[in-house]
């Protein structure tokens, strides 16, 4: 059985992630999409916000699950005896970090393989940073989030300017 994980923060998930974990649920028996608590960053949902989200938008992808993790990746593909990781690229700017971390997570677990797969064209400029600064102020962010996130975002929002 492949199972492959797709990590990031997912703060908020966008229509670029969701593009990507439909096109790589094809690709493996089980994709684990790792949402990862990092404590260095302050995100705009909560962990358990964010893993909620996910869940309730890929309920009919029946091989994708959503777990949090939060440290090293290498780790958590090892404790979830993952074969792949995936990465979805942008643009040539996103291979250099990528693939340094590849390599890294290579020498550490040699089992495993980073897939590394394009965004489709009509996502490639989205980042959730994008779909932050939008709703930040007030602009449309509904070609960038799912219907169902964009009231999440827009309390979020205007608990911050509280």
């Amino acid at each position: 059985m492949k199972r492959a994980i797709y990590p990031g923060s997912f703060d908020p998930i966008t229509f670029g992630h969701l593009d990507i974990i439909t096109r790589a649920s094809k690709l493996c028996d089980e994709l684990i999409v790792g949402v990862l608590n990092n404590k260095q960053k302050n995100p705009l949902f909560s962990i358990d916000e964010r893993v909620s989200m996910i869940k309730e938008l890929t309920d009919n992808l029946d091989n994708v699950h959503v777990e949090c993790f939060e440290g090293l990746l290498v780790d958590f593909a090892k404790k979830k005896n993952a074969q792949v990781i995936i990465r979805g690229l942008r643009a040539v700017t996103d291979f250099e970090n990528e693939i340094q971390l590849a390599q890294s997570n290579k020498v550490q677990y040699p089992d495993l393989e980073t897939l590394f797969m394009t965004t489709s064209l009509q996502y490639s400029y989205l980042s959730s940073t994008v779909a932050k600064e939008f709703a930040s102020y007030g602009g449309d962010i509904s070609l960038f989030v799912p219907p169902q996130v964009i009231p999440l975002i827009e309390a979020k929002i205007k608990n911050k300017e509280k």
